[in-house]
């Protein structure tokens, strides 16, 4: 983000931002190990383990099957050159690179999801699975669905901040990949539960699944639809395939991830898209953005709060507020 304001104030140009970038991962890299290793030691053996079978091929499968689904959103990038003139490929990229900031509260609940999963599964505990399926369902919804609010409903002005007229041609990518990025997160810790279990096998002909069906559709619809054609055609497989691993954890687990609050979460996201999407105040652009994100983002945490929706969000909430009342 900061490498990007560099950009935007002309203090760097785009070669730099890209050296700056590759040099920023590294670092990243090198200051996660060092914390990881002061955390823990790990200690080398050059035995192998008694269940080496086994690991390699888990480990295989899961690299495969991550391999596979990586192709969902970056084999648009390569076929629509092959179909539309190059600069929509620049345009289809900076949408889907702004839908994405959606999963961003996901990733990070779902890193500390995954491993209290593993451990309900392997004790067979199939009371916390549900319990911490339904609740990585709804709090993520939640969560992630106030983003998908506040990027769609500042979409125009967005684009009139980046001042590339030409850009705002990816306002359709934009809403159909932000629907495909917020019902992943709906589903919770739903990944997380098959590859855990002994059914992870499945994940791989799942995933080349998707990588096919997207293939499959892009060859069409880039044609009619141009790149508004990638993304439904991204949309259409995530939400079918997605879809699919609810029944399938269903059938194996019998725990599903939504519940009686699951429908009011969805259609308040649903009504706040259309009451804050069409109108705009007629200030700047990054006024306009941070005056109508903090009326969405009050009233939504207020309503959140009041219907109760999620018990971990509001009892967080309740602690925010008796710190504030307690200073």
């Amino acid at each position: 983000m900061i490498l990007l304001l560099l950009v935007w104030l002309e203090v760097i140009n785009q070669h730099q931002f890209i050296l700056y970038l590759t040099a920023s991962y590294f670092l990243r890299m090198f200051v996660m190990q060092f914390y990881a290793f002061k955390l823990y030691m790990p200690k080398f053996s050059f035995h192998f383990p008694e269940n080496m079978k086994e690991v390699i091929n888990y480990s295989g499968f899961i690299i495969l099957a991550g391999s596979a689904g990586a192709i969902l959103l970056d084999i648009d990038k390569v076929m629509l050159p092959a179909k539309e003139a190059l600069e929509y490929t620049a345009y289809y990229s900076v949408g889907v690179f702004i839908a994405s900031v959606i999963e961003a509260p996901g990733r990070a609940m779902l890193q500390i999801v995954s491993p209290l999963t593993s451990k309900a599964i392997n004790e067979s505990n199939n009371n916390e699975i549900k319990s911490l399926y339904k609740r990585s369902s709804i709090n993520l919804l939640t969560v992630c669905g106030l983003f998908f609010i506040l990027i769609n409903s500042n979409l125009d002005q967005l684009y009139l901040l980046i001042n590339r007229p030409e850009y705002s041609q990816g306002i359709l990518v934009v809403l159909m990949i932000s629907i495909a990025k917020l019902y992943n997160m709906f589903l919770g810790n739903n990944g997380a539960i098959i590859s855990n279990s002994k059914y992870y096998k499945i994940l791989l002909p799942y995933s080349l699944g998707m990588a096919f069906s997207v293939t499959y559709l892009n060859i069409y619809f880039i044609e009619f639809f141009g790149m508004n054609g990638a993304a439904l055609s991204t949309l259409i497989v995530i939400l079918i395939f997605n879809t699919i691993k609810i029944w399938y954890v269903k059938k194996k687990f019998n725990v599903v991830p939504f519940n009686n609050k699951t429908l009011v979460s969805f259609s308040l996201i649903i009504l706040y898209y259309f009451v804050f999407h069409f109108w705009d105040f007629k200030f700047l652009p990054i006024i306009n953005i941070v005056l109508k994100s903090s009326i969405i983002s009050i009233s939504y945490i207020v309503i959140i709060f009041k219907l109760n929706l999620s018990p971990q969000i509001t009892s967080l909430i309740n602690q925010m507020i008796y710190k504030i009342q307690s200073k």
